[in-house]
């Protein structure tokens, strides 16, 4: 039997960082109408090189992807529809709050918001990777009165809540970190290898001159090693 209580929108808050903790000025978007669908997609990424000497390989595990999550948004001020009302401005500003929210350039941090969505059972952290808005009705002055924004959002997680789920440090497998404060090249070698040597490895994987000058938000990666005693 169907819940038939209170309608719920969908909503949109956009946050400054990656840990959802510092909420952006006026970064709230709560949908016109609900969606009808949402799909999550999903991607396992596999190395296929080939060992030199070989003819042919098996494709072998190497990480999971971020999750991709695609929504489609109907904005509509025709006065057709009970939970949106008509208006002189038509949908423009509902649209350019939408894009404030999810696309617009975050000065501070220097990159899109981070987003939580938010609606039912659903709860999906990320940020936008691409979107584009069709305008299908017009009033006789031109003024959009609907829309349909086609929104793909690339999904994140927290540093220790990314880890617990992976539970996962083998020195066999390429691993990204994000620098954080306090966070030196050896100090992140010692927490992925198990020894803070490795750390010139690490600096040659990715172009890093000068090992003692890392940048708070910079990724790193953590390519698989041959251990030596």
């Amino acid at each position: 039997m169907f819940s038939r209580g209170e309608l719920t929108k969908l909503k949109i808050i956009a946050y400054s960082d990656d840990t959802f903790e510092n909420e952006v000025s006026d970064g709230e978007f709560t949908t016109l109408i609900n969606p009808e669908k949402y799909a999550f997609n999903y991607k396992i990424e596999q190395n296929e090189d080939q060992a030199q000497g070989t003819s042919a390989t098996a494709p072998r595990f190497n990480k999971i992807l971020p999750e991709h999550l695609d929504i489609n948004f109907v904005f509509d001020r025709t006065g057709a529809i009970k939970t949106s009302e008509a208006s002189e401005d038509g949908v423009i500003e509902d649209i350019e709050q939408f894009k404030k929210v999810v696309f617009d350039y975050n000065g501070d941090q220097h990159k899109p918001n981070y987003l939580k969505i938010a609606w039912g059972t659903l709860l999906f952290k990320g940020s936008l990777t691409e979107m584009s808005i069709e305008y299908k009705l017009f009033n006789p002055d031109g003024t959009p009165i609907r829309a349909m924004a086609n929104v793909k959002f690339q999904g994140t997680a927290e540093e220790d809540l990314r880890l617990a789920k992976e539970n996962n440090q083998s020195p066999d497998l390429t691993h990204l970190r994000t620098v954080k404060d306090g966070d030196t090249l050896p100090l992140m070698s010692y927490r992925i290898y198990g020894d803070s040597k490795y750390y010139l490895e690490v600096a040659k994987a990715n172009g890093i001159t000068n090992f003692r000058q890392l940048t708070i938000g910079q990724q790193l990666v953590f390519p698989p090693i041959q251990k030596t005693s």
